[in-house]
């Protein structure tokens, strides 16, 4: 601002002279100074004008510096939405910090065993199942939801399959059907789930063993 200033009244200082000349006047004298003239008065009416744009310049500008430093005026960072649709490449992503033993699907924001159980588990222990492991050093899983399970399913692969993108990371995925956390209400003997062999989803009788496969984070699925 001083800068400006400075600059400024050179530049008032040089119209100032330039008008003294034009009006005949040698120069700047004290009784001049003291009895300004028309000329003078007008001049600096416009010197005090270019003060108050100068000060409202530097108020503009810290605004704008202001609300650069809060992060205004930026793009927020997206959250993980359920509406995207991103390619294997990018989809999937071994996660290290679970030693290379989950990976997340930025597609829904779900963290996945990467090598889900191949053994059968009955109905009434597949909660605990996942409930008990330690994948990758940490617990903290859960039997998912119907629709997160079948978010994995690629419905353009055919039977045998398994029904999921090709170039995906996971490994041990069996073309079976997989229990999911959602209650059949219609029928109170089946447990929705997802088959893998062909993508379909199914009632799955509680009175038969069925995979399961684990998630983490998310929302809860009961």
């Amino acid at each position: 601002m001083k800068r400006r200033r400075i600059l400024a009244m050179s530049v008032g200082t040089l119209v100032l002279g330039g008008l003294f000349l034009a009006s005949g006047d040698p120069g700047v004298t004290p009784a001049g100074a003291q009895n300004p003239t028309s000329q003078q008065q007008q001049l600096r009416q416009i010197l005090d004008k270019l003060d108050q744009i100068l000060a409202a310049t530097k108020s503009n500008t810290g605004g704008g510096e202001a609300a650069k430093s809060s992060g205004a005026g930026t793009e927020d960072n997206h959250a993980l939405r359920w509406d995207q649709v991103l390619p294997v490449s990018q989809r999937f992503v071994i996660l290290q910090a679970f030693n290379s033993d989950a990976v997340l699907d930025k597609e829904t924001g779900l963290v996945w065993e990467k090598s889900p159980q191949t053994t059968a588990v009955s109905s009434a222990n597949v909660r605990l199942t996942c409930a008990n492991k330690a994948v990758g050093g940490r617990k903290g899983w859960r039997l998912p939801s119907l629709t997160e399970l079948a978010s994995l399913v690629d419905p353009s692969i055919a039977s045998p399959g398994p029904t999921l993108p090709p170039g995906h990371p996971f490994m041990a995925v069996q073309s079976a059907n997989y229990w999911s956390g959602s209650a059949h209400a219609e029928n109170p003997a089946l447990m929705w789930g997802v088959g893998f062999g062909n993508g379909a989803v199914l009632g799955l009788s509680k009175a038969f063993d069925q995979r399961t496969w684990c998630v983490r984070s998310g929302t809860n699925a009961e």
